[in-house]
């Protein structure tokens, strides 16, 4: 028997993949009841984006750690639930900065509601968060604070962007690590913790969750500029529409500004040039080397997986970081 599809990973091992099946259910069950209100409309608010769908990524990643524990121990699914709820509450407020209009193929609260209904559901996902993060004890509660203490640094780092004198590419990559590695990493982290793993393997899980976070944004990025839409999900060129300067267009400006391809990508690239735009970073170098860094990122995560002990989870996350490159393109 195999596990529902999550980010679409195949897991080999039927009992590996019975008890993911079994988390993620639990899991899905205390999510939509933890956000349950007396006030009608907070409950709503607060489930539009748990039913609009999801990968529930974090959650796999909790479930995953916690196999190199006691996979059964009580704290896990609370646990993969504070990480879920987190980052719900974020995305509300991501949809919020950036004005988008959907999310998951539906309407994004904002655009349903508006901006102070969406701001304050997510600030109410944070503090459902809370509730259950107190019954978990001190070490998750600080854990959780200093993750989300990365998550609003990173996002702050972001709106602000790079200083001058700053390399930009480096600072992409801390916001990256700030913005999307932190949370997967402290997944990692809380599945090892709440089963009993050992520090080492803590250690280990927390460092390859962060890669894998970092890597799977920076494949977001070449699908925007390679993939067709069927493949990605979204129309190609999105980011670079929105002039949004992912690492394959920082390459570009670090290294050809002056050409016809870096006077497109200085800003929001018009909807008649885009065609264009995307043909020549298609075939520019940059993509070539942001592929290289995607491919540092994951051998990073498989260096500190490759000492995990040798149970059908490692595979797992062996086999995830597989799925990350080839996702890629």
């Amino acid at each position: 028997m195999s596990a529902p599809p999550v980010v679409d990973l195949p897991i080999e091992d039927e009992r590996l993949a019975q008890d993911v099946a079994n988390g993620l259910a639990a899991v899905e069950k205390l999510l939509r009841s933890s956000v349950e209100s007396e006030d009608a409309f907070v409950t709503e608010a607060s489930k539009h984006l748990i039913e609009a769908g999801g990968k529930r990524f974090r959650t796999l990643m909790v479930l995953l750690a916690a196999q190199f524990g006691d996979p059964s121990a009580p704290g896990v699914v609370p646990g993969a639930v504070v990480i879920e709820l987190t980052h719900l509450g974020s995305l509300y407020h991501d949809d919020v900065m950036d004005e988008a209009r959907v999310r998951r193929g539906s309407p994004s609260a904002n655009a349903r509601w508006d901006n102070t209904v969406a701001i304050l559901t997510g600030d109410y996902l944070f503090a459902q968060a809370s509730d259950l993060l107190a019954d978990l004890g001190p070490e998750l509660i600080r854990i959780q604070a200093q993750t989300f203490s990365r998550l609003v640094r990173g996002q702050i780092r972001e709106t602000v962007g790079a200083r001058a004198g700053d390399d930009a590419v480096a600072h992409y990559i801390q916001v990256l690590g700030d913005k999307t590695g932190s949370l997967i990493a402290a997944a990692g982290r809380f599945g090892a913790l709440l089963s009993g793993a050992p520090a080492d393997v803590e250690e280990r899980l927390s460092r390859a969750c962060e890669a894998i976070g970092v890597a799977w944004q920076l494949g977001d990025d070449l699908l925007d500029v390679a993939s067709s839409s069927r493949q990605s999900g979204k129309t190609p060129g999105t980011d670079l529409r929105e002039g949004i300067r992912t690492l394959p267009v920082l390459y570009v400006l670090a290294d050809d500004p002056s050409s016809r391809l870096g006077e497109l990508l200085s800003g929001p690239v018009a909807e008649d040039d885009l065609d264009e735009a995307l043909t020549l970073l298609r075939a520019h170098p940059a993509m070539a080397r942001a592929r290289g860094d995607l491919d540092a990122w994951v051998d990073r995560a498989r260096a500190d997986i490759s000492g995990l002990p040798d149970i059908p989870a490692k595979s797992a996350f062996l086999t995830l970081c597989d799925y990350v490159v080839e996702r890629s393109g």
